[in-house]
């Protein structure tokens, strides 16, 4: 079993999307409960609209603060899907960040759930 990072601890957990630029809370919704969530060393999910997704999470920092990259493969509703993203621990202890799927490009905004 993999060393989990020390940074890791601060993102460690289930954090509820509750803001997103592109789209409206209704849809964030849709299935299940919108979350991005941190596991261990390099594991996750991302979860909102009917996408659902496993993360694969690298721990670092950008701009001099904690960050978490990941790449995350899944569904979006039945369709396979994959993209990117990053988020930051911002003000508030909230977490701030963005993901990236084709055309999709939004920021994000999380509270611990």
């Amino acid at each position: 079993m993999a060393k989990v990072p020390a940074i890791a601890k601060a993102f460690a957990g289930r954090w509820r999307i509750v803001e997103m630029d592109v789209w409206d809370n209704d849809f964030l919704d849709l299935v299940e409960e919108a979350h991005l969530t941190f596991k261990g060393a390099a594991d996750g999910e991302i979860g909102f609209g009917a996408l659902k997704g496993f993360l694969d999470v690298r721990y670092g920092a950008r701009d001099g603060s904690a960050c978490a990259e990941f790449s995350w493969e899944g569904h979006d509703e039945s369709d396979p899907a994959c993209g990117r993203g990053w988020a930051m621990i911002g003000t508030a202890g909230r977490l701030v960040g963005h993901y990236i799927h084709n055309a999709d490009d939004s920021g994000f905004v999380c509270v611990r759930a």
